[in-house]
């Protein structure tokens, strides 16, 4: 086999980062075609490092950062070509960058067997690189004109919450009975205020204001939780949705998601989306009561 080239993408070659097939999994299955700054696109070509092989790209991958990220907060693409596997593990460990891997999968991705065999390939190739699976989750996608808008149940009273310590004190309540796996992860890996710190980071890193972030209460006056609007680079999302420890049990997720939900609306939006771990069950159950549907399923590894 002939040698092996790794290095990042000079400006102006976006065609040459494109001349790998879609695999069926990954960024192409939200419509998304990959192009760096200087072609109008989201990606830093010093971020997007290929691998060729007699001048044919065998391997690609893509880190994303918003303009103003001074690291980039997300591997994006991970592909490669037939047999070239070991190709892209000597990308992740030749850049010099770190971030969490999010492989998109479709829905029904383990009763495709093209599907399945390249997400598998691709956890082999994480792993080999030093990454690890964290978690599955599923991705939801409400739009205005597939989905019924859940209705708002009244049962809770909704306050604006812009202060963050404020908001840190009713998410500190919240936190050490998480069922999310990167927040546990947080917990711990750096306890419980570095997990505030990350909580609050990522709200702040949403374009979205403050004051859309909502405490609801009870009609006693007690607080039953939380919401966050958000509006990521993607639009409009659930940001975030918990409910206190001793207010579990009522059912106050759902209410939360769908006052979140008419919230966005109100605002303008058309289309929400959403993530849950795969394995938390309760939420995963309200997002499917509120009529949101699951348009993807994805495996983080951090």
């Amino acid at each position: 086999m002939s040698d092996l080239t790794v290095r990042p993408l000079a400006a102006g070659e976006s065609e040459l980062f494109n001349s790998l097939p879609e695999s069926g999994v990954g960024r192409a299955l939200l419509g998304h075609v990959f192009a760096t700054a200087d072609a109008d696109g989201e990606y830093r070509p010093e971020w997007a490092w290929i691998a060729q092989r007699d001048g044919r790209v065998v391997a690609r991958a893509a880190w994303w950062g918003k303009p103003e990220d001074t690291e980039p907060v997300a591997l994006d693409y991970l592909d490669f070509a037939e047999g070239e596997e070991a190709a892209a593990v000597e990308i992740l460990r030749a850049a010099p960058l770190r971030a969490e891997y999010d492989l998109l999968l479709p829905p029904d991705w383990r009763d495709q067997p093209d599907a399945r065999a390249a997400a598998q390939a691709r956890t082999e190739v994480a792993e080999a690189a030093g990454l690890r699976k964290l978690v599955e989750r599923y991705r939801y996608t409400w739009t205005a004109a597939d989905c019924p808008l859940p209705a708002r149940t009244g049962r809770l009273e909704y306050r604006p919450e812009p202060d963050d310590a404020a908001f840190r004190a009713v998410m500190a309540r919240i936190m050490p009975g998480t069922l999310d796996a990167h927040d546990r992860r947080v917990l711990e890996e750096k306890g419980l205020e570095a997990a505030l710190d990350e909580a609050i980071g990522f709200f702040g890193w949403l374009n979205s204001p403050t004051d859309w972030r909502r405490v609801a209460y009870t009609p006693g006056g007690e607080v039953a939780g939380l919401h966050v609007p958000g509006h990521n680079p993607g639009g409009a999302c659930i940001g975030f949705i918990a409910v206190v420890p001793e207010q579990r049990g009522h059912g106050y997720a759902y209410d939360l998601l769908a006052e979140c939900t008419n919230d966005l609306v109100d605002r303008g939006a058309s289309r929400i989306a959403a993530a849950t771990d795969r394995g938390n069950f309760p939420m995963a159950a309200r997002f499917a009561e509120a009529g949101y549907p699951i348009t993807q399923e994805r495996v983080n590894f951090v």
